[in-house]
């Protein structure tokens, strides 16, 4: 089969034999992939993602052409599915069974292939992790991207009042409404915490999901309301930085820090599960969708990840086989 597998010198695509699932798995066709950051660092087989010589890519959607003797949930040959895993970047993949859903005849395979990793990552981090509740106020810092998005919606979904987005693009935060900002702050703004306060009677947001932390953890202390949550779910503003201490202990903030690199299958397949029963009815019912920014054939996958890194791009890349 054909697929973009990892090099020392980057992503390739390569003819390379088609996978067989283990007993816990099934093999999918892959009718859509879409991409995401972990995806740059794993094509040159580095990450908690990367592996030298395997298929790249976390989420797919497409139909079940084999079934493994240990799978469970019912799935067979010509279902069609949204999986999360890895080796997406291929003509087929195989996913474990429990880190795959059946895919809403409401939606598209392109549409379903945006979704697994943004719903997944998300709910884990409001819900499991974050604790929110119905009434709470919500910051979702790197809110532009995919995952955050799908952020902004899961909160005014699950019932927060007021939800936050940040971006440092003017162009990206004008479109930030439409997913479910009620206001917009821009990061690269000295004291930006302070518009936060402002918007929020000087109490402070009860719960941020943290996709940028480095540049922005302080203000982040900042911006949170005495006993309020923050779930560190990426770095892409800097792994390291200075921790103000004193602010965390003054506020009594609970600070979590989260990441699929270091959980078990059993963790990740109850992290799909009640995913799929929070928000199952809300995918089908087309009440989370992301925008497609642009779509690329299997064997330009090169250049779709280097229109990721070109960082120009709104919403979900997808490849397609």
């Amino acid at each position: 089969m054909k697929a973009a597998v990892s090099t020392e010198s980057g992503l390739q695509v390569l003819d390379i034999p088609t996978p067989r699932p283990k007993p816990n798995e099934v093999l999918v066709k892959v009718r859509a992939a879409s991409l995401n950051r972990a995806d740059l660092a794993a094509a040159r087989g580095t990450g908690f993602h990367g592996s030298m010589g395997s298929p790249v890519g976390l989420d797919w959607a497409g139909e079940v052409v084999e079934v493994g003797s240990e799978v469970q949930g019912g799935f067979k040959a010509g279902d069609y599915v949204m999986c999360a895993g890895s080796g997406a970047y291929a003509e087929y993949a195989v996913a474990d069974w429990g880190r795959t859903v059946p895919k809403p005849a409401s939606l598209s395979f392109e549409e379903a292939a945006t979704l697994m990793v943004a719903v997944s990552t998300m709910h884990d981090a409001l819900v499991s992790n974050g604790r929110l509740r119905k009434g709470e106020t919500v910051m979702i810092q790197g809110a532009s991207s995919g995952v955050g998005l799908m952020g902004l919606q899961i909160a005014k979904l699950l019932g927060a009042s007021f939800v936050i987005g940040t971006s440092t693009n003017a162009a990206r935060r004008e479109k930030l409404a439409a997913f479910g900002a009620d206001l917009t702050v821009d990061t690269s703004q000295p004291n930006w915490h302070e518009a936060v306060l402002q918007a929020t009677v000087g109490k402070g947001v009860n719960l941020i999901i943290d996709q940028v932390s480095g540049s922005v953890a302080n203000g982040n202390l900042n911006a949170a309301a005495i006993k309020g949550r923050i779930v560190n779910v990426g770095r892409l503003g800097g792994g390291k930085a200075e921790f103000d201490f004193d602010t965390h202990a003054r506020r009594r903030i609970t600070y979590v820090g989260v990441t699929h690199g270091t959980r078990s299958v059993d963790e990740l397949r109850e992290e799909t599960r009640v995913m799929w029963r929070d928000l199952a009815d809300a995918i089908a019912a087309r009440n989370l969708q992301l925008p497609i920014d642009r779509k690329f054939p299997l064997d330009q996958a090169v250049a779709a990840q280097a229109h990721m890194r070109a960082n120009e791009h709104f919403g979900k890349i997808l490849l397609i086989p």
